[in-house]
């Protein structure tokens, strides 16, 4: 989690150096825009389909006590995922200016939709980088090693800042561009030295040469056939999540100058917690959902969920309260500066306070899924994200008119609140119970404790908002951090007495 903070410390850096260089203009209106095609490639590809595919697989052999089994399926995955990402790429980078034209820069201007082809053909060189960096990652995940996997995306950050700060100002955003491939190849990079390591370790250095023959023969393996029986469905359900993000920006493409940029800083700010809380809890704890399914562990399964998700619940509600009631100051003091003016940052508070209403949702779902996926089972997740990926783009399309990106975050927030709650109800009848009753107290004492700090900001927010944006968003902050922490305190909330227990451990 440390170093999710700092990467997520980072990532917020790295936002406010493009914000003062780039502000909401429309050049970066096509970055973001050129920025989808890739991540959509990575994520459905090779991203969390493979991930959450591959570790059960990779660490019931590990489980097992049969690491070089275990090692083959990684050098299969590793060899099949190369050369399917490349020549999907390269099919991209050839036809470009059509994939644009049809898709995310469908409202652009005829030279914005030529520049928004000219940067993807650049970006697609990351899905190939990233998807051999993923499963290097999960192979850490397997072995209980979570520092360099956590470690990747702080020099994948301070790769894409160097880009924004130094090239920017001559090379303009072709230089954020060069940022994001090098920020690629130093994520894959700082994690090969622990991967060589361990295959020292099992005696197996051999790479696997990319041919026809060992495709065919990694295809026959059962190993990999399971992890390709585990990730097709996860790869629909992935391919409805990133069709939310390709709508969304095809709908404010037609939005003035800045739309998707107001949409996209509103969406990362919303996403800092996310990935501190519940995407670093949710990759700690999937090794342990897998190998404890593979023992048969149905209790501890039990209470792993239970724990996991309770803690996430009880960092990320407090959290949305926060942005809903302190999210003007909190832009106005890291983004507006520069090029980004006053209105870039009314345009972004519109967005990000509709996003928040979700927070916990988003928080939620890492862990949920998880639970889904080391139970061997992909499908359900995916269908009932294929239900929420329609729900999105219908009130996408109903709500961007009156509300404009803030309708877009709108319709995004309630169809991830539907989804996550929709999920619990199938894996309560799948597992009997996953404590539920406790789960349902911890959830009515923090919505009590979020609210009394969200009061206690609202008073202060209106007493001192002639102090200026920097004492309300730091003051505020800390208010808000120490109300909440005593409520929660005096509700003796049991997420709270395993922080302090953990913390009396260490000491």
């Amino acid at each position: 989690m440390i170093f999710f903070v700092a990467s997520r410390g980072l990532g917020l850096l790295r936002d406010v150096v493009i914000s003062h260089q780039f502000g909401t203009s429309r050049a970066l209106d096509a970055y973001f825009a050129a920025f989808n095609i890739p991540d959509f490639i990575f994520n459905v590809v090779a991203g969390g389909a493979l991930g959450s595919a591959f570790i059960p697989t990779f660490a019931a052999a590990l489980a097992q006590n049969d690491s070089r089994r275990a090692w083959r399926l990684a050098s299969s995955i590793i060899t099949l995922a190369f050369i399917l990402l490349t020549a999907i790429s390269a099919v991209l980078a050839i036809f470009a200016p059509q994939v644009a034209a049809a898709t995310v820069a469908q409202g652009f201007a005829s030279e914005d939709q030529m520049l928004t082809a000219d940067l993807m053909r650049w970006m697609l060189i990351t899905p190939i980088v990233f998807g051999v960096s993923g499963i290097v990652m999960g192979i850490l995940n397997a072995h209980q090693h979570f520092v360099l996997p956590a470690l990747a995306p702080v020099f994948y950050n301070a790769a894409i800042i160097a880009g924004a700060w130094f090239l920017a100002p001559t090379m303009g955003v072709y230089g954020l561009v060069a940022g994001v491939v090098a920020g690629a190849f130093l994520h894959l990079l700082i994690q090969v030295p622990w991967f060589f390591q361990k295959r020292l370790e099992t005696r197996d250095l051999r790479l696997e040469i990319p041919s026809v023959q060992s495709l065919i023969s990694s295809l026959q393996s059962p190993d990999v056939g399971q992890v390709v029986r585990l990730m097709l469905p996860r790869t629909f359900g992935l391919a409805a999540v990133q069709i939310n993000f390709l709508v969304n920006t095809m709908l404010a493409s037609a939005l003035p100058a800045g739309g998707i940029a107001a949409l996209s800083y509103a969406w990362r700010l919303m996403l800092l917690p996310v990935g501190v809380v519940g995407q670093s809890l949710a990759t700690a704890v999937f090794p342990t959902f897998s190998a404890q399914t593979a023992r048969k562990e149905l209790d501890d399964f039990q209470l792993t969920f239970s724990v996991a998700f309770r803690t996430t619940l009880y960092l990320t509600i407090p959290a949305a309260v926060g942005l809903l009631v302190l999210g003007a100051p909190f832009i106005a003091v890291l983004f507006q500066r520069g090029e980004f003016t006053a209105q870039s940052t009314a345009e972004t508070v519109w967005a990000l306070q509709f996003y928040a209403i979700a927070l916990f949702a988003h928080s939620g779902l890492e862990i949920v899924t998880r639970a889904f996926y080391a139970l061997h089972d992909t499908m359900t997740p995916v269908i009932i994200g294929i239900g929420a990926m329609v729900l999105n783009v219908v009130l996408s399309i109903v709500l961007i008119s009156p509300l404009a990106q803030g309708g877009l975050a709108l319709a995004n927030s309630i169809a991830t609140i539907l989804e996550m709650l929709t999920l619990l109800v199938i894996l309560r009848r799948r597992l009997g119970s996953f404590d539920q009753h406790r789960i349902a107290l911890s959830v009515a004492r923090i919505v009590i404790a979020s609210i009394i700090m969200g009061a206690v900001l609202i008073v202060f927010k209106n007493t001192f908002a002639a102090s200026g944006a920097i004492l309300l968003a730091i003051v505020g902050a800390a208010i808000g951090a120490v109300v909440y922490f005593a409520v929660t305190l005096i509700f003796r909330s049991e997420e709270i007495a395993l922080v302090l227990a953990r913390v009396k451990r260490k000491a």
